[in-house]
C-alpha cells in the first residue's frame, strides 16, 4: 500500500514537472518568436524613416536595389541554412546571435515595403496576420488530429511554390504572383498548425532543460517566425494598399 501510493506520488511529480518544462518550451519559443519579430520591426522601420541608410539599399534614381540591397535581401537565407545544418554543432549562444542578425538582417530588406505600400494599410494587414497566425497556432496547439500527413503534403506545396516563384522572378507575371500569394497564404497557415503541433510534441518529450532544448527554443522561434511573416507578405501582396 505504502509502496503504490509512494509510486503514485512520484509519477505525480514527474507529470508535473514534465508540463512544467514543456510549458516553459513553449513559452520561450514564442519569447524568442517575439523579440525576432521586434527586432525586425525596430530595423525596418528606422531604415525606411532614415531616407540616407535607405539609400544604400536602394538607389534614389533607378528605383532599383544597390548591390548591398540585393545582398540585403538574401542574407537572411544564408542565416537560416546555417542555423539549420548546424543546430548540432553550433553552442546556443551562437545560434541566439545567429538568429538575432538573421532578424536585423530581415528587417534592413523587409525597409522596402514602406516604399510601396501605405503605412495604414501595412498596420492593417499586419493586424491581420496577428489575428490568422494565433488562431491556427492555438489549433495546432489544441488538436488531438495528428497532423503529420497534411505536413508532408505542404512541404511539398512549399517546395512547388519555390519553384513557381522562381519561374515568376523572369516571367515577371502580375497575375501569376496574385495567384501565388494567395496558394503562399493557404500553405503557410496550415504550417504554423503543424509547426505548432510539433513544437507542443518536442516540448512534452522533454525531460530536462538542458544546452539542446534550449537549441531547439531557437530554432522553433526561427519557423514559426518565418510562418508568421510569409503569412504577412502574403497578405500584404494580396491586400496592401500600393502608394
Amino acid at each position: 500500500m505504502e509502496n503504490s501510493r509512494s509510486n503514485y506520488t512520484y509519477e505525480s511529480v514527474f507529470q508535473d514537472k514534465s508540463i512544467d518544462i514543456s510549458k516553459r518550451f513553449i513559452a520561450d519559443v514564442f519569447l524568442w518568436m517575439f523579440i525576432g519579430l521586434a527586432i525586425s520591426a525596430a530595423v525596418s522601420l528606422y531604415f525606411a524613416a532614415n531616407t540616407q541608410l535607405l539609400s544604400y539599399l536602394i538607389n534614389p534614381v533607378t528605383g532599383r536595389r544597390t548591390g548591398l540591397g540585393t545582398i540585403v535581401t538574401f542574407i537572411p537565407l544564408v542565416f537560416v541554412l546555417v542555423m539549420s545544418f548546424g543546430l548540432h554543432r553550433l553552442s546556443f549562444a551562437v545560434l541566439a546571435t545567429l538568429f538575432v542578425l538573421f532578424a536585423t538582417a530581415f528587417g534592413m530588406s523587409m525597409s522596402f515595403i514602406f516604399l510601396v505600400y501605405t503605412s495604414s494599410s501595412i498596420m492593417s494587414v499586419f493586424i491581420t496576420a496577428s489575428l490568422l497566425f494565433g488562431v491556427m497556432a492555438i489549433a495546432g496547439y489544441t488538436t488531438s488530429q495528428d497532423l503529420t500527413k497534411f505536413g508532408s503534403l505542404l512541404m511539398m506545396a512549399l517546395i512547388g511554390l519555390i519553384i513557381a516563384g522562381v519561374v515568376n522572378f523572369f516571367l515577371q507575371s502580375p497575375q501569376f504572383s496574385y495567384i501565388l500569394s494567395f496558394i503562399g497564404v493557404a500553405i503557410f497557415v496550415g504550417l504554423t498548425a503543424y509547426d505548432m503541433q510539433k513544437l507542443k510534441q518536442i516540448g512534452a518529450s522533454v525531460n530536462r532543460y538542458d544546452a539542446s532544448v534550449k537549441r531547439l527554443v531557437i530554432m522553433g522561434a526561427l519557423t514559426l517566425y518565418l510562418d508568421f511573416i510569409n503569412i504577412f507578405l502574403n497578405l500584404l501582396r494580396l491586400f496592401g494598399s500600393r502608394k
